[in-house]
């Protein structure tokens, strides 16, 4: 049965070159029974760092781990109940790939015709139902990756933490790939924690996604709610594409503000909980997709110039430099017969001000 997961204050401080830093720093976050959570970060934020810690490869320095309210922080590896996926696949070479899914099966004593159901069980579940005499080198890297997923699933864990385990693969294979972990993970209804770099499989796999960055969480949200309403700039960025320009706060109001940018004023939505105060910085998020070109000047439009066009088949970009040589991007759905503008041209860039976040500087 899946297990709910909360990390309470969970630090994790190493010792390099007799330097201290802290990888992880003072996380708090609750998982629910079921849910898949992804880490996201760039390289060093963390992430790994605070996965290894629920499985218990690493000690935390301060803080505690409980499943369904249990404290697990002190409890060794083997006695957590939890199934780790890695980025390596990690599977033995010289055995098949029957007996390296039952390698932990028979870690616990078990044989005879429950060992076999479970391991064929396993492989059906992953989609290889046949392939349990051949070994790994006769296998495909996405193969390879749904033998490890067997393994532990054949050990029906509580908890499910998978480490970046599909960055070895194409880029084809890592779409198939992250469906059938979806698939699997919602048949089940695994506790699963997922680590990855890509904000693309985040945003596929995940009910909720927790954006790391220096060892801290930005923000907790659902892939909808972190791509419209991003809390910082950092997962602004961090998260899909986003055009940033700076604005002034002219009046402040409970949800929304206007503030004046590139020589308009703008009602845009405002952070909940945040203090704008007239005549202070903001930067206003915007997201490509959400910008028209036109022809015509409007309250809702940026003049500008097309320094850049590129067509990447379903779409076309547009980089267009505002009279202060910010430059915006412009994503525009491409169909067949549609104008296409060039480089050079003049533009009026068509902002819809319900599509603009003001974020504090």
């Amino acid at each position: 049965m899946a297990v709910g997961i909360s990390l309470e204050h969970l630090t994790k401080t190493f010792v390099k070159d007799k330097q201290e830093f802290t990888a992880v720093n003072n996380v708090h976050l609750v998982v629910n029974r079921g849910e898949l959570v992804t880490f996201l970060g760039p390289s060093g934020c963390g992430k790994t760092t605070t996965l290894r810690m629920i499985a218990g490869f690493e000690t935390p320095t301060a803080g505690r781990i409980l499943f369904d309210g249990r404290d697990v922080t002190e409890i060794q590896v083997n006695k957590r109940d939890i199934g780790f996926v890695f980025q390596n696949y990690a599977l033995f070479p010289h055995m098949t790939v029957f007996d390296n899914v039952a390698y932990g099966l028979r870690a616990r004593k078990q044989s005879g015709d429950v060992l076999r159901n479970k391991v064929a069980e396993s492989l059906e579940l992953v989609g290889l139902p046949n392939v349990g005499a051949r070994y790994p080198n006769q296998l495909s890297g996405g193969e390879q990756q749904r033998v490890a997923l067997a393994r532990v699933l054949a050990l029906e864990p509580q908890v499910l933490l998978m480490d970046e385990p599909l960055s070895n693969l194409d880029a084809k294979l890592r779409i198939h790939m992250r469906t059938e972990i979806r698939r699997i993970q919602k048949h089940l209804g695994l506790t699963c924690l997922y680590v990855t770099h890509d904000q693309k499989e985040a945003l596929t796999l995940a009910d909720r996604i927790v954006v790391m960055h220096n060892g801290r969480v930005e923000q907790v949200d659902s892939p909808f709610g972190l791509y419209a309403n991003p809390a910082t700039l950092f997962v602004a960025d961090f998260i899909g594409q986003a055009n940033v320009l700076l604005g002034k706060v002219v009046s402040p109001a409970d949800d929304a503000l206007r503030v004046a940018c590139q020589g308009r004023v703008f009602t845009v939505r405002a952070l909940p909980g945040q203090n704008y105060k007239p005549d202070t910085n903001v930067s206003l998020v915007i997201r490509p997709e959400s910008l028209r070109l036109g022809d015509n000047t409007s309250d809702e439009s940026l003049s500008g110039m097309i320094k850049l066009r590129t067509f990447v088949g379903d779409r076309l970009e547009y980089e267009v430099a505002l009279a202060d040589n910010s430059l915006l991007h412009v994503e525009e759905p491409y169909m067949v017969g549609m104008p296409i503008r060039n480089e050079g041209d003049a533009v009026h860039v068509i902002v819809s001000p319900a599509d603009i976040v003001a974020l504090p500087v």
